[in-house]
């Protein structure tokens, strides 16, 4: 698996390398990993492949219904043709799960949980098809979802379900590709032929590549609005920059964006100054976690910032050497947790 993982082997952790990491040929993983989720608080850890059906069907039902192209392939999969054949009323509900027992799981439960080729060492169920005609549920799946930040897992894999669609449905080459941020609605978009498309929430998105905390203090936060440590959507290298003519064009890059605790963003001196040398190294290290995962996050950095490692670390380097050059001081902010990333 990724450095990802390494650092703070969490059992959220794990759950997010598999989303983030894993070898998407289609988007069935995104819709198991939900459905999982959903399924975790039952009292019976045995899940029959018609219970797994139906939440791992709707999933997909949600999201033909506004992005067509799920899989690679330049034809869908016989599950997704059912989905389709579901949606337009041509087939029953019973007639879609039947089809999803039959078609929908040949591939994607034997692959769940390998990340890189590999099995990660954690499990969030046993396969249990051949003795029991289902999967059998993992303590590690339940404590998951008990924990304070399984809550926020869900929307983070509708996010990257999202971005991975996304550049399936446009077709974009790595030599255009560039998602947008929208700063009012802290909202991920694409351009194309003067046409914007909302992919999904900035916040969602990136918050699994900080495991959940606050890029500056390390302190937990929320995805969810009405949470009291809602993450907000920050500036790394200040935008008042942009009046310098620093970095003008890309200060709204996604590489210059990160999530913070309330406190960390409202901290009035913070936006006069330049995040210390240490927090620039962390920034290098989040980026590389977005490239690591395959979808435009990563074309979009890459197009900002350069083509190799070297050439990106060098280019934020420019940018901090600069940054010291017109904002003078330095900004270290108070630790409240343990560096995770």
């Amino acid at each position: 698996m990724t450095e990802f993982h390494l650092i703070d082997p969490t059992l959220e952790n794990y759950y997010r390398g598999i989303i983030l990491f894993g070898d998407n040929t289609a988007t069935y993983k995104f819709s198991l990993g939900k459905s999982l989720l959903e399924l975790a608080t039952r009292q019976d850890d045995l899940i029959s492949l018609e219970e797994l059906a139906e939440p791992f069907s709707a999933n997909l039902v949600d999201h033909l219904a506004h992005s067509p192209k799920q899989i690679t392939r330049s034809s869908n999969g016989k599950v997704l043709d059912a989905c389709n054949q579901y949606q337009q009323r041509e087939i029953s509900k019973d007639q879609l799960i039947s089809s999803t027992v039959k078609l929908g799981f040949v591939n994607v439960i034997d692959a769940f949980h390998k990340v890189n080729g590999e099995d990660i060492e954690k499990r969030f169920y046993i396969d249990e098809r051949k003795t029991n005609k289902g999967i059998r549920l993992t303590d590690e799946l339940h404590k998951l979802v008990i924990d304070r930040e399984g809550i926020d897992l869900s929307p983070e894999i509708e996010s990257r379900w999202r971005l991975v669609e996304t550049a399936w449905d446009l077709k974009l080459s790595s030599s255009i590709i560039a998602v947008g941020l929208d700063p009012k609605l802290e909202t991920l978009i694409v351009n194309q032929n003067n046409q914007r498309k909302d992919v999904t929430s900035s916040r969602n998105a990136l918050n699994g590549y900080q495991r959940g905390k606050c890029f500056f203090c390390y302190d937990y936060i929320s995805i969810r609005q009405n949470d009291p440590n809602v993450a907000h959507v920050d500036h790394f290298f200040p935008y008042v920059l942009k009046r310098s003519g620093i970095t003008s064009e890309t200060i709204n890059g996604i590489w210059n964006l990160v999530l913070a605790c309330p406190t960390c963003n409202g901290a009035g001196e913070k936006g006069a100054k330049v995040p210390n040398i240490n927090l620039v190294e962390r920034l290098n290290r989040r980026n590389e976690y977005l490239i690591d995962s395959n979808h435009p996050l990563k074309e979009t950095i890459i197009l900002q910032t350069g083509k190799t490692k070297e050439i990106r670390s060098k280019f934020i380097d420019r940018v901090f050497a600069k940054a010291q050059t017109t904002l003078i001081h330095h900004w270290y902010p108070e630790t409240k947790g343990d560096p995770t990333f």
